[in-house]
């Protein structure tokens, strides 16, 4: 398996156009993390093992995900393998709601001990909630940044509009916005119309694209089998999606990823993640989480083969209804 490494925005930090989402292991501990099963269910350890012995170099975690149990989870099953200190890149996230920018300080060391011995190089603003301005947040981040403690600075959910002004004031304090973590799928391409993917291209920042496969939708499996949707574990359930009328609306974009697959040797959701990360360019990478080792090896498979041109085209048309 040949893995072409991306840049991650402007700096000097090379990723795989894949990473593991790691909000699955919350533990159930927190709004959050209700929504997955616990630990107690979710192979962590192993999951983490076969994405970085299949060659995935980075892992997305937040403080909010279990407040912290995602990042200690994270930490114990790279350590279990020898994941190379030296080699892992740690994606990480700071929850600005009902705080201050300052707050990141304090949030930030209580993080390196939950994630120790391994470093944090991406920080990210988890969305634009603060009781701060963008302005501050920034200013903090480049603290941050100037004396070490992380190597890039991001953020999570924010506009377009909102994007360019944190891009402005951390460039001004001499660093660039690498990276913002959005929900982009095949289901969902707002960012399309919404000026975020257009800002985002324009600055050379990096799309990290969360729920890529729309929480299992892509695979195919609840269309095969709608009563799985009963059966889930928190409330994806109650997503307009999930339900029979979102099901048939969602249909052709299923029927055609699996056309595809079956033609790429493949599966729907591995068609879903390729298209994702190749049809606007290497600016766009993707986080597909894992509750099973089966998926995180399944995930890999993304990486086996590339979509041609006339395939991205039939999935773009298919799925415009979604823009």
């Amino acid at each position: 398996m040949n893995i072409k490494f991306r840049q991650l925005g402007e700096s000097d930090i090379q990723i795989t156009p894949l990473g593991l989402g790691c909000w699955q292991f919350s533990d159930r501990i927190g709004f959050a993390g209700k929504f997955w099963p616990s630990l107690e269910n979710v192979p962590s350890d192993e999951i983490i093992k076969s994405s970085w012995e299949g060659g995935i170099n980075w892992f997305d975690t937040a403080e909010m995900y279990g407040w912290g149990a995602s990042e200690k989870c994270v930490s114990r099953g790279l350590q279990k393998i020898n994941a190379s200190v030296e080699n892992v890149i740690i994606a990480t996230k700071w929850h600005p709601i009902a705080r201050r920018a300052k707050r990141m300080f304090r949030s930030i060391e209580e993080q390196i001990q939950r994630l120790s011995p391994y470093k944090i190089t991406l920080y990210q603003i988890h969305s634009p909630t603060s009781l701060s301005s963008i302005k501050k947040e920034m200013e903090v981040m480049a603290e941050l940044l100037k004396s070490g403690v992380i190597r890039c600075a991001g953020v999570s959910n924010y506009s377009a509009n909102q994007m360019r002004k944190a891009h402005t004031y951390l460039e001004k304090l001499g660093f660039p916005l690498v990276s913002n973590q959005v929900h982009y799928s095949l289901l969902n391409r707002r960012i399309e119309r919404n000026g975020i993917l257009k800002t985002a291209q324009e600055l050379g920042i990096t799309i990290i694209a969360y729920s890529p496969l729309e929480q299992g939708l892509l695979t195919g499996k609840f269309h095969d089998n709608p009563n799985l949707i009963k059966t889930r574990v928190g409330w994806r359930k109650y997503f307009p999606l999930y339900r029979p009328s979102g099901l048939e609306r969602t249909k052709p974009v299923i029927d055609t990823l699996k056309k595809i697959a079956e033609k790429c040797n493949a599966t729907s959701s591995q068609v879903a993640l390729n298209w994702t990360i190749n049809f606007h360019g290497d600016r766009v990478v993707a986080i597909p989480g894992a509750t099973h080792t089966e998926q995180a090896i399944q995930n890999l498979g993304t990486f086996n083969f590339r979509l041609s041109e006339s395939d991205m085209n039939e999935i773009d048309k298919v799925s415009r209804g979604f823009i």
